[in-house]
């Protein structure tokens, strides 16, 4: 999604104020309750939601809180888990609110603690689980880095929609290390690579199933083809490839308009007298 200039120019005007204060409050070593203060002071200035009426503190679910919720109007656009600025975000931090989110219905979920963002999405299956989407350490970027932007700026109250975050997620998942070295393995990918091997050498006899033991052992890490987020990008694929072959189905089998437009409309009494037939 393009980013407003507007927008852009606030991200990275609060991005650069905020690297001082979170510097400031992590030498301090400051407690939860008061990262949380800054972090509701970050929604506000850098997201531009009012912190007064869209951010919602200690956000009731089903008998227990959340740290922060982002509402606006009856939409709750995402839960925030927070903790101590000190404290680093484990993968245990989070599982309290994929299940909050999971309860209510709701996609997205940030872990954050103010120099440390992770977003994630929800994925509503059995069990509930949920997928890494960007993850930034403000104390370490660039805040003109167009990637940053781009990151905030699909979460920021002008620019957050369900649609421009499911577009983004898919941008994410698809363009991932996990995803790109899934797509290495493809027959006509290696088919691809195997030609331009054999522009280098002609006579060489280049067998594919070689090619991809080669990746797999020598070339790409271990973890991009053998971790949990490696399994996600698999299975990521093979269900955006299912969609898309149906869409394309579908999209061939429908009658173009011109030819719909030649087709001569069906007469009446030669419908009565199929269903005649068929009746006799």
């Amino acid at each position: 999604m393009a980013i407003k200039k507007r927008i852009a120019d606030r991200i990275r005007q609060q991005l650069k104020r905020y690297q001082s204060i979170l510097a400031e409050a992590k030498g301090r070593d400051i407690n939860e309750p008061d990262t949380v203060t800054i972090l509701i002071d970050m929604l506000a200035d850098l997201f531009g939601y009012n912190k007064f009426t869209e951010v919602t503190k200690e956000f009731a679910i089903r008998g227990t809180y959340c740290d922060l919720a982002i509402q606006v109007g009856q939409d709750i656009r995402f839960l925030i888990e927070a903790k101590a600025i000190g404290v680093p975000l484990k993968e245990n931090h989070i599982k309290q609110a994929v299940d909050y989110a999971a309860n209510e219905g709701i996609e997205w979920v940030i872990l954050t603690n103010g120099a440390q963002w992770q977003i994630y999405k929800v994925q509503f299956q059995q069990p509930i689980d949920k997928t890494l989407v960007f993850e930034v350490d403000v104390l370490q970027s660039n805040p003109r880095d167009p990637q940053i932007i781009e990151y905030f700026g699909n979460l920021t109250k002008e620019g957050f929609t369900q649609s421009s975050m499911t577009t983004f997620y898919q941008q994410q998942q698809v363009t991932s290390r996990f995803s790109l070295a899934e797509l290495l393995f493809n027959e006509r990918v290696l088919k691809a690579l195997r030609k331009e091997i054999k522009k280098i050498a002609p006579k060489l006899k280049i067998d594919i199933d070689a090619l991809a033991v080669t990746l797999r052992n020598e070339v790409l890490k271990r973890e991009v083809i053998e971790s949990d987020e490696a399994k996600q990008a698999v299975h990521f694929l093979k269900k955006s490839s299912r969609s898309a072959s149906k869409k394309r189905a579908t999209k061939n089998a429908e009658p173009s308009p011109s030819s719909a437009a030649q087709s001569p409309a069906p007469n009446v009494q030669e419908l009565a007298g199929q269903g005649s037939a068929g009746k006799s």
